[in-house]
């Protein structure tokens, strides 16, 4: 019988430090609150079960607001930096790899990858760009008497139909990483096993 352990092993190779552990789990705690208290807003039955309605408001509010706050501390880090520079770095590896994501192509030879696959990086793309425009909505109902309604009668379409979006694909983000528990155990410990970087990440030098 074995028992789990997540120290690392003499095989483990070194993905992730401290600044890009703490900038992932500051980021989804904020993100999670502001989908909690969405949901809490927006579905009715929800919102009598919770009550206080007020504060609700102020809590999303607030966390909508510091949510872009661990990124940018996490600019302190070189490590950091070098991965968003690798988050923003497309290659022809990464449209071979979408190519055969979207034939549904599970064999790894034609999936090339370096430190995050194309998927991840499309995925970060696309909540970041989310998360700003949700920001600039949100700002614009909250400062009411700044805009003319017009304006805020589309930035309240706006928010509420991305929320919506991007539940769904945090949703399916959070289903991708349960089904990877050395790919969780990389964010949760900052180690992987080589087996997985090299079958997963084989482009990536670690």
């Amino acid at each position: 019988m074995s028992l789990r352990t997540d120290a690392p092993s003499r095989t483990d190779v070194r993905r992730f430090g401290r600044s890009q552990k703490w900038v992932h789990r500051a980021t989804a705690a904020l993100m999670g609150i502001c989908v909690v208290t969405a949901a809490c807003l927006y579905v009715p039955q929800l919102a009598e079960l919770v009550g206080r309605r007020e504060l609700v408001v102020r809590i999303h509010e607030w966390a909508g607001l510091a949510l872009p706050l661990p990124v940018l501390a996490g600019l302190a880090s070189r490590a950091f930096r070098a991965d968003l520079g690798f988050l923003n770095r497309f290659g022809p590896h990464d449209r071979v790899w979408l190519r055969a994501a979207l034939r549904r192509d599970k064999r790894r030879a034609v999936r090339p990858a370096g430190k995050f696959n194309a998927g991840q990086k499309v995925y970060a793309a696309w909540i970041a760009g989310a998360s700003l425009v949700m920001l600039g909505t949100g700002l614009l109902m909250w400062f009411t008497h700044l805009t003319p309604i017009q304006w805020r009668t589309s930035a309240t379409f706006v928010h509420d139909w991305l929320a919506l979006t991007i539940g769904i694909v945090l949703g399916g983000h959070i289903g991708m990483a349960l089904g990877d528990p050395e790919a969780r155990r990389g964010l949760r410990t900052g180690s992987v096993s080589r087996e997985w970087a090299e079958r997963e990440h084989p482009l990536w030098r670690p």
